[in-house]
């Protein structure tokens, strides 16, 4: 005799008949929201990146090798794009973002601005007309003329928006790094959830000795109040090693190692039900909120703008459009004996 309230038998095949069915992949199995749907495009190549999954790792690298991954006005906009479309693939548990050639990151490609060659690449979104567009900037920096911190302000933001994609996206992001991230490259590592890096690795941004403010504003909230000043006030750069130390990084390894050891925590991570690792980002997340690291990235992006702006600015700016950037930056580095190696030493290490 059947009762109105009978509970419906269990099928057959269900989650509990299955060794640690929480481990299955978010499209597996006939009960999954994305059943019998086609799978998101997995390979994009871009102008300054290319993008691919494999398995449940989406991965991104900067692909300017020739330049040292150097940063133009498309890298935010193709990062941004590619970090959105992991977080919308059912497939993908962890993103990861590397870069191709010597080194992660070297930085905006300050020959542009500095050397007064406001040429936009070939094959540069069109930004004719708008606060992007190279012509309005270059008036913009122009030492004789008149400054409007807002336009300045607006492009610089935008970057800022790209690069914070790794801090926003709903699911957790690794930053690899060998080589090199220094100044616009630390604005992108710093985003990431999570940096590895080669023990040889240079972290820095030599820019704070002039002509520059990280735009981030994120190395108080990576390693703290007293370290970042230390860094900030010398314009000085850590090895990977070092990084790891205090706290930059999640762990550096040597540069032989580096990738299996990246492999090592990409496959751990994505062990984690994608829905797992979003409440807990979400929830760790609200931390760094609460401390104001938005209010931080504007912040440091006004001062940013300024110091391109000052008396001290405008030399720098006006020595790199005279001798070349690259003497300008070896006359503001060398006396840090630090030009081409930007490497802080600790006095042990001088032994």
């Amino acid at each position: 005799m059947s009762s109105d309230h009978e509970q419906p038998s269990p099928a057959t095949d269900h989650a509990g008949t299955r060794p640690a069915a929480w481990r299955d992949d978010l499209t597996g199995g006939d009960d999954s929201l994305f059943a019998g749907r086609p799978q998101p495009e997995g390979e994009i190549t871009g102008r300054t990146l290319t993008y691919e999954v494999t398995g449940r790792i989406a991965r991104i690298t900067f692909n300017r090798p020739e330049h040292g991954n150097a940063i133009t006005s498309d890298t935010p906009i193709e990062l941004a794009a590619a970090v959105e479309r992991a977080d919308l693939d059912p497939r993908v548990h962890v993103i990861v973002l590397s870069g191709r050639g010597k080194g992660f990151c070297g930085g905006y490609d300050l020959s542009i601005f500095a050397e007064n060659s406001f040429t936009p690449p070939e094959g540069a979104q069109p930004v004719e007309g708008t606060v992007l567009d190279p012509v309005v900037q270059a008036k913009n920096h122009n030492p004789w003329g008149t400054w409007d911190p807002m336009v300045d302000y607006a492009m610089m933001s935008r970057f800022n928006r790209g690069f914070a994609s790794l801090l926003y996206a709903n699911k957790p992001t690794v930053a690899k790094v060998h080589g090199f991230a220094i100044a616009g490259g630390t604005d992108i590592a710093l985003y990431a959830d999570q940096i590895i890096c080669a023990d040889d690795a240079r972290f820095g941004y030599p820019p704070t000795r002039t002509w520059g403010i990280p735009a981030a504003g994120m190395w108080a909230h990576r390693v703290g109040d007293q370290r970042a000043k230390r860094l900030l006030f010398t314009g000085d750069s850590l090895s990977g090693k070092q990084a790891a130390e205090w706290g930059l990084a999640i762990e550096s390894a040597a540069p032989e190692d580096l990738d299996e050891r990246t492999e090592e925590l990409l496959q751990r991570i994505s062990l984690v039900p994608i829905n797992q690792l979003i409440m807990a980002k979400l929830a760790l997340n609200s931390a760094l909120l609460n401390q104001g690291v938005a209010n931080s990235g504007m912040v440091s992006t006004v001062f940013d703008g300024i110091s391109r702006h000052t008396r001290e600015g405008y030399a720098f700016q006006l020595r790199a459009a005279t001798a070349g950037f690259r003497e300008a930056v070896r006359e503001r580095d060398e006396p840090f004996g630090d030009w081409k190696r930007a490497q802080f030493r600790k006095p042990a290490d001088e032994a």
